[in-house]
């Protein structure tokens, strides 16, 4: 009795001590740049943050339940390098990356909180410059505006932001290489429980193939309430008058060894209050080759968006070439040139020299 007494309180005391840990993280990210994108008003010489990788910090952990279960947590905010300023832009919250709790397990992944959108997820991991809002052409036609704050020429094509918070996310056990995800923002407005935005991911890795799709319907903007999902601008095309946004995104990638290609399609179609639509295009293709302790990396992406909000067509082209030259573990150096051409407007090109380290 005695022996079963003991055995019992041993394994109470080895839930009540489950192992946890905690990891300060993050990464700064600066760089010399020369920079126009096509319908930019003028060049600017600067010295920006972020050029490869958002520049962030933060905290995570998680704690072992056993039996396979897990709690995790990230509180991770971004910074601007050059500046000191907190967030992505002036006024962004200041753990706009993540802030969420998951509970994992055998049966799969649950977590609350403000986290990446399902669409950016995927892009980073389809396309060779990651996650650079600054030079890989993916991200710059999805989520980065060109032309003056308030008369953008190009309005992010992706609604919603890169983070949505709110966020209720399930990702399942990973099954002979398919895992997939379902996300959920509900809008938190009273009588209208139709303002929300849901998504489905699916990712499928066998060996050196990869390959994902996702659907997602937007109505609430990010990272708060009370903004227009697209742009707030009203000429020469008023991206602000757009409600919601049905996108569907698939990608790509093989890696070869010495080389790695992707490549991506995706589809968007806007609605506004008034009933003029927008219908959106993008494509891109990329390759990564592995050159000496770096790696050179060339990507492009071409847009096109139709419909009564536009009435014309609206068109973007964009390319980018560079090299990733890795001087530790942690630590890499980069340049990039970049060429960007809207319709209707002259070629721009930018050139960017830039250092990062992860920690």
């Amino acid at each position: 009795m005695l022996k079963f007494l003991c055995t019992v309180l041993l394994a109470c005391s080895g839930a009540a001590f489950a192992q946890s840990n905690v990891t300060v993280t993050g990464g700064l990210d600066t760089y010399l740049g020369s920079m126009k994108a096509s319908g930019d008003p003028a060049r600017r010489n600067i010295v920006g943050s972020g050029g490869m990788t958002t520049s962030f910090f933060g905290i995570r952990g998680e704690e072992d339940l056993g039996g396979g279960t897990r709690v995790e947590f990230r509180v991770i905010g971004l910074l601007q390098v050059d500046s000191g300023m907190s967030g992505r832009f002036a006024g962004d919250n200041l753990f706009s990356r993540d802030a969420n709790v998951a509970v994992t397990g055998p049966y799969g992944r649950l977590q609350l909180g403000r986290a990446a959108s399902p669409g950016f997820l995927a892009m980073i991991q389809f396309n060779p410059f990651g996650n650079s809002f600054v030079f890989s052409p993916l991200l710059a036609h999805s989520f980065i505006p060109s032309g003056p704050l308030g008369a953008r020429n190009w309005a992010a094509g992706i609604a919603g932001d890169s983070g949505w918070s709110n966020q209720i996310v399930y990702v399942s056990p990973t099954w002979k290489g398919l895992r997939t995800s379902l996300h959920f923002q509900p809008g938190e407005q009273g009588g209208k429980a139709g303002a929300n935005n849901a998504a489905v991911t699916a990712l499928y890795v066998r060996g050196p193939l990869a390959l994902t799709a996702v659907a997602q319907h937007v109505r609430v903007s990010n990272p708060n309430q009370g903004m227009p999902i697209m742009d707030p601008t009203r000429a020469p095309v008023d991206f602000s008058a757009v409600t919601a946004q049905r996108a569907a995104f698939t990608g790509a990638s093989y890696d070869f060894g010495a080389a790695k290609v992707y490549g991506t399609f995706h589809r968007t179609e806007e609605d506004t209050a008034s009933k003029l639509r927008m219908k959106g295009r993008t494509a891109s293709v990329g390759v990564n080759l592995r050159a000496g302790l770096g790696s050179i990396m060339l990507g492009a992406a071409n847009s096109r968006r139709t419909g009564s909000l536009i009435g014309g067509i609206l068109e973007r082209r964009t390319v980018s070439l560079g090299y990733d030259y890795r001087l530790s573990k942690r630590t890499d150096l980069y340049t990039v040139a970049m060429a960007d051409r809207l319709s209707g407007m002259a070629r721009a090109n930018s050139i960017g020299l830039g250092i990062r380290h992860l920690y």
